[in-house]
């Protein structure tokens, strides 16, 4: 009797699990507002050279109004004239009047920024503006590394150590350094510390998806990824309302991370894996914890019941032997597929985040937009419950083009008309969101057993590097300010082109041998899917 046989006794989805998710899911709200806060802390208000102000003017009486937007005029942001004492007429408002041109020289005064929408973020306070603005855009690249780098650390030492603890060290490392940002003396500080964050981020969102899902049944076991998937998006939408009410980078900063400490009641609530404990010949605490469960959801059972370590078969032990991660191009089915499926985890975490970090672009305001880009997450994530199961493959291509041709439409649509362009990247969204849920399944039954774990790993591995050329991707608008939504929308379309030479994977038996998917060996009998829906790449 394996651990599944154990679950089936107990209850797959009792009362236990119900509790278990409630802890999972909770931190998947704070997870969203840490990824998605530097919208906000890192926002680029309009903002004026004070070497460009007419004598005697107060920021006050200043009409920002001419520096808005992408039509906005760089000139006054970044410049002054070089001879002040020839600085020619001055426009209503305390800006040089448009027809004057004169030799100019960069800002050395600094720069006075506006206030209409935000108190402070990090930008106004550390002048990350002109020549240093690229250094905004470093600072959510570094943050993306983290989570990169909190992947492969904290996999490796929850497979070592197990889930719960270090569920417990990446919420504690969470409010620990979240807090510390909030008092940051400068911006390099700031952007180590907000390494640190993201770092822990990949901790808690992997392992408590493993944790959910090594407790649920086989047939509800989807439900891991969903669920929580449905608190990120909430979290989404909740930052919007929080960002609006806390106008101050270093006030929200603290609002997000503060809470955190909080968690410190799951060393009390959350359970063990009892899975892991029995795959690690800890049976005597696999069995505490499974009679806990079993009593819980109402089904005591004996300790006669007979047990045996999950995945401690012959069979098993024999596949790692013979096969790496080389396996994954050694052939050449293979190899196209490993491929095409790394490019695809790649390209919607790169437009996912390239859309959800940058959505001051569109025009509207952004706080409406935020909350319009969480809701979208909603209807997204569940539409894919019933197209999934039709096609696995069409799926994939259709959102994916999608949120290719909206991305790419945005930028035909000219700048005083706001609400379309939003509407056209919602579109974008709403694809590009669908088809970062679908790319779990799709991976997982793409690669055969022996190397599974591995394809999904680097295919993780190429999200992570999406995420961290996303907010890179939007220093491209020195070249052409559309550069960014064209690459958000080709990127896609590529990917849904070679979408159509990946298999169909729906409804049939998953490939066990790389001889399976070679073409060498068919199986004829159905294999049982596993669920791998989840966080485990967002």
């Amino acid at each position: 009797m394996n651990f599944d046989d154990i679950l089936s006794k107990i209850g797959g989805f009792g009362k236990f699990q119900k509790l278990l998710y409630v802890w999972i899911c909770v931190p998947q709200i704070f997870l969203a507002f840490h990824m998605l806060v530097s919208v906000f802390t890192g926002a680029v208000p309009p903002h004026l050279c004070r070497s460009a102000w007419p004598s005697g003017a107060t920021p006050s009486a200043l009409n920002f109004s001419l520096l808005s937007g992408p039509d906005g005029r760089p000139e006054l942001s970044c410049n002054m004239a070089l001879n002040h004492s020839s600085s020619g007429t001055v426009a209503p408002g305390g800006t040089a009047a448009p027809g004057d041109r004169h030799p100019t020289t960069t800002c050395q005064d600094g720069w006075e920024y506006s206030k209409e929408t935000f108190q402070s973020t990090t930008v106004t306070e550390w002048d990350l503006v002109c020549s240093n603005s690229s250094l905004n855009n470093l600072s959510s690249s570094f943050y993306m590394f983290g989570l990169l780098v909190g992947a492969a650390l904290f996999g490796f030492l929850a497979d070592k150590y197990g889930r719960r603890i270090i569920i417990l060290i990446g919420l504690a490392i969470q409010a620990t350094f979240g807090v510390a940002a909030a008092f940051a003396p400068n911006f390099y500080v700031y952007t180590a510390l907000r390494f640190m964050v993201g770092t822990s981020i990949s901790g808690v969102i992997m392992n408590a998806f493993v944790l959910g899902t090594e407790w649920t049944g086989l047939r509800q076991r989807m439900l891991a990824g969903i669920i929580t998937d449905y608190f990120f998006g909430f979290g989404y939408i909740l930052l919007a309302g929080v960002a609006y009410l806390i106008r101050d980078w270093r006030k929200l900063q603290l609002a997000i991370s503060a809470p955190g400490f909080l968690f410190i009641v799951y060393i009390w609530v959350l359970p063990k894996s009892a899975r892991w404990l029995m795959a690690n010949d800890r049976k005597e605490e696999a069995w505490d914890v499974i009679q806990k469960a079993a009593e819980m959801n109402g089904k005591p059972i004996s300790k006669d019941m007979e047990m045996c370590q999950v995945y401690h078969t012959e069979e098993k032990t024999e596949l790692k032997k013979k096969h790496s991660l080389v396996d994954l191009v050694r052939t050449p089915t293979m190899r196209k597929q490993s491929l095409i499926v790394f490019y695809l985890w790649f390209v919607n975490v790169l437009v996912y985040y390239g859309l959800s970090l940058n959505i001051s672009d569109f025009g509207m305001n952004i706080y409406l937009t935020q909350m319009i880009f969480g809701l979208v997450e909603m209807p997204a994530r569940t539409i894919t419950l019933f197209t999934l199961n039709r096609s696995r493959k069409f799926s994939q291509l259709a959102f994916l083009a999608v949120g290719g041709s909206a991305c790419l439409l945005t930028t035909c649509i000219p700048s005083d008309l706001p609400v379309v362009r939003t509407v056209l990247a919602m579109i974008g969204k709403f694809g590009i969101t669908a088809s970062l849920s679908i790319i779990y399944v799709y991976s997982a039954e793409i690669f055969p057993t022996v190397i599974r774990q591995n394809g999904i790993g680097i295919g993780s591995m190429c999200a992570r590097i999406g995420g961290v050329l996303a907010p890179m991707m939007y220093l491209l608008r020195d070249i052409n300010p559309h550069a960014p939504m064209i690459l958000s929308g080709l990127c896609p379309l590529l990917g849904a082109g070679l979408t159509l030479l990946l298999p169909e994977t729906a409804n049939k038996p998953l490939p066990d041998t790389i001889e399976d998917v070679e073409g060498e060996s068919l199986r004829s009998n159905a294999i049982t899917r596993s669920g791998y829906y989840g966080a485990a790449g967002r």
